[in-house]
């Protein structure tokens, strides 16, 4: 796709140059099928276009159609006053606070189809997003509202806008400009040989993996923290490895520059760098865009913070739209006090608050803003919808998980009964491991339904572990879950494991067969004993299902932590296996549900349930945010979940977890479920309290939500 030209002081467009596949982007809207004569009545919102001799109504207050005449745009009719003051700030700073629902896009669509239309230069306006596809669509809207001046606005993400001004200005910090981009998987692969030739990979102790090392170089150049601080809160099992972790940071870093390449983070900490360093080059940049634009500006790193302070060095016309009431990426680098912080960087600050929400009801509104009210910092805002709709939340106290899924598939295919299609339904959750008894009971169901958010429960790497260790027991003969078991112990390779598996279903010895003197004399005859052992166990006791998937767990988990970096945030998928094991009398009850029907694989046609492309949604609220359904379900509404366990002890990142409940509530149309299942005890890494706090902390919450019998 072409990309917008890069312009200088005088706005003379120099030579395209080639960028990201995500890089900035030119929008020119196809006028495929209509006449280029189009025939306007701008009295009112509705436009008639004439196509062809066949007229069509378009509606101007869905951003639908495409202009060639100036001056044609209502903005009074077609914005609600917040909107209206914010499209038609021109200069200075503006931090728009856009509420769930409350139309940012819209609102930064027609601030770009009104500085248009108000003479300024579409190529000095910058339009910064987090997607290529937002970018995309926001330009193509506003081309649609005015005309296609629009197009040339220069829009994109900090990282292909990185990309582009780096591409012309790399020689100033010691770049070719021909410099070449890694992505994730090359970083990781320099990083591995690295690792390598300084012998890293020879520490007596584990040394991180590529993927983990890349994730605290990473997380260090996004957040400003330094790399001994992202060991100690991510990865304290490789403190104990500052020093040559920070050796092997310096020496990726060398490499880059000595070999011209530069990864994904240096995109953007090198056009800091520039900016910073050469007051030449940001005085030109900011006289080149002398209005700049932020979406979603609460989602924002330090970097792209400073980034867009130095851009607007010159001019200060930068509006940011954003929400902090939905601010829950720190994970990803994301700063929360960017955004509270931005009328302090910028003085005079004007700030405008969106709060007319067209997306919920409004009892749906009162229980959210109840939410919010009590974050410790905030912006204040309070919702309110014009939509109909009396019906309160409804508050639900399952007395088990299992009943809370059950519960969810009975509403689910009440919905569905009363015309709802699959799609338009909703299940949101912490933690990806939250829904782990809800898909089984959906499959039982047989309801069809999408999980976005981590991995299905039965496709976790962790769980197929521990059903292979179930399935050898069942099934001396398995040779792929022998293979997967015996490639779990240290010194099995698979021609290892291949000759183990002779031994065992080929020859005819069975579980005895890693007991035969050939291997146990080898450095792995130990752990092929203790395998025997467990083997034995398992058959030789008369133990209960739980029992026998308990005794497992026991001999997996040295394997278990060796194998995952990230081990402690998947320890719970194996906490749900237990619990779904309680309810089978059975070994071959258990794999065969989860083998011949497990829950990813509920994908049939069923009478009066889903067609194909119609499913239910499962999600993890991070993955839901920007959606939105007619009903939402929102389980595990309990202490240890939501706010989760890891969360209690740090102000910072309780403040998050309330941000979480309120977007996930804010997801909902028409009706929302607060489902908080009672769940005994826990394990030793987690430990669940009652219903939420978050929910303790709402004034009149009886008021605010019905209770519901969860039978």
């Amino acid at each position: 796709m072409p990309l917008l030209p890069f312009h200088d002081l005088q706005g003379q467009s120099e030579k395209n140059e080639e960028v990201l596949s995500n890089g900035l982007l030119s929008n020119k809207v196809p006028i495929s099928g209509w006449r280029e004569e189009m025939v306007y009545s701008c009295c009112c919102a509705k436009i008639q276009r004439e196509t062809k001799g066949k007229p069509e109504m378009i509606d101007v207050s869905k951003d639908t159609f495409e202009g060639t005449v100036t001056g044609c745009v209502d903005y009074q009719k077609l914005l609600n006053t917040a909107q209206l003051n914010a499209v038609t700030h021109l200069n200075g700073p503006h931090l728009v606070i856009a509420g769930a629902g409350t139309g940012k896009t819209r609102t930064l669509v027609f601030r770009v189809a009104y500085l248009v239309e108000q003479g300024v230069d579409p190529r000095s306006i910058l339009l910064l997003t987090f997607t290529r596809k937002s970018a995309q669509e926001m330009m193509h809207r506003a081309s649609r509202i005015l005309d296609n001046r629009c197009s040339r606005v220069s829009g994109g993400t900090f990282h292909s806008f990185g990309n582009l001004i780096l591409r012309k200005y790399a020689g100033t910090i010691g770049y070719s400009n021909s410099f070449t981009i890694l992505d994730r998987t090359d970083a990781e692969e320099v990083l591995a040989m690295l690792r390598t030739e300084l012998g890293f990979h020879q520490a007596k102790t584990r040394f991180p993996r590529k993927d983990a090392l890349m994730n605290v170089i990473s997380r260090s150049v996004n957040t400003g923290a330094s790399l001994a601080e992202i060991l100690a809160r991510q990865y304290p099992q490789y403190a104990h490895h500052e020093d040559n972790v920070c050796k092997l940071a310096e020496e990726y870093a060398r490499y880059k520059l000595n070999k011209s390449m530069m990864d994904y983070d240096d995109l953007l900490s090198n056009l800091k760098r520039l900016l910073e360093e050469y007051e030449s080059v940001r005085i030109r940049l900011s006289n080149t865009y002398r209005y700049i634009m932020v979406d979603e500006y609460q989602d924002t790193n330090r970097l792209q913070a400073k980034i867009v302070q130095l851009l607007a060095s010159e001019h200060r016309n930068v509006m940011v739209v954003g929400d902090d009431s939905q601010s829950i990426y720190s994970f990803r680098g994301a700063n929360f006090r960017n955004i509270m912080d931005f009328p302090k960087l910028f003085p005079g600050t004007t700030v405008t608050t969106l709060e007319q929400n067209y997306r919920s009801t409004q009892p749906i509104l009162s229980l959210t803003n109840a939410i919010i009210s009590n974050a410790r910092e905030k912006y204040s805002k309070k919702l309110f919808s014009n939509l109909p709709g009396r019906q309160k939340p409804w508050y639900v106290r399952p007395k088990s998980q299992f009943h809370q899924a059950e519960l969810v598939c009975r509403q689910v295919r009440e919905f569905v009964r009363n015309g709802t299609p699959l799609s338009d339904i909703a299940v949101l959750f912490r933690s990806g491991w939250h829904s782990n008894d809800l898909e089984v009971e959906l499959a039982a169901h047989r309801i069809e339904f999408v999980k976005y958010g981590g991995l299905k429960f039965v496709e976790a790497a962790h769980v197929k572990d521990v059903l292979a260790f179930l399935r050898v027991g069942f099934n001396l003969k398995d040779a792929i879950a022998w293979r997967r078991v015996l490639m779990l112990l240290d010194g099995v390779g698979g021609a290892t494991a291949n000759r183990i598996i002779r031994s065992i279903v080929d020859n005819g010895h069975g579980y005895d067969g890693l007991a035969s003197g050939t291997f146990s004399k080898k450095k792995y005859g130990e752990a092929l004993a203790g395998l025997r052992d467990l083997i034995h166990r398992m058959n030789a006791l008369e133990l209960d299902l739980k029992d026998e998937v308990r005794m497992i767990m026991d001999f997996y988990n040295p394997y278990f932590e060796g194998k995952y970096e990230d081990f402690e945030s998947r320890r719970n998928d194996l906490a749900s296996l237990v619990q779904i094991a309680e309810r089978y009398d059975s070994v071959e009850k258990f794999l065969s549900d989860l083998t011949i029907e497990p829950p990813e694989a509920s994908r049939g046609n069923f009478p009066g349930e889903a067609s194909r492309g119609d499913r239910l949604v499962l999600s993890t609220i991070h993955s839901a945010k920007g959606l939105e359904w007619e009903h939402v379900f929102l389980i595990h509404l309990v202490d240890g979940c939501l706010p989760s366990s890891y969360s209690v002890f740090n102000p910072e990142s309780l403040e998050e977890e309330r941000r979480l409940f309120y977007v996930a509530a804010t997801r909902a149309r028409k009706s929302l479920y607060l489902i908080a299942p009672r769940i005994e005890g826990g394990n030793e890494y987690t430990s669940y309290g009652g219903p939420s706090r978050f929910l303790f902390e709402i004034r009149d919450l009886e008021k605010l939500t019905q209770r519901r019998s969860a039978q």
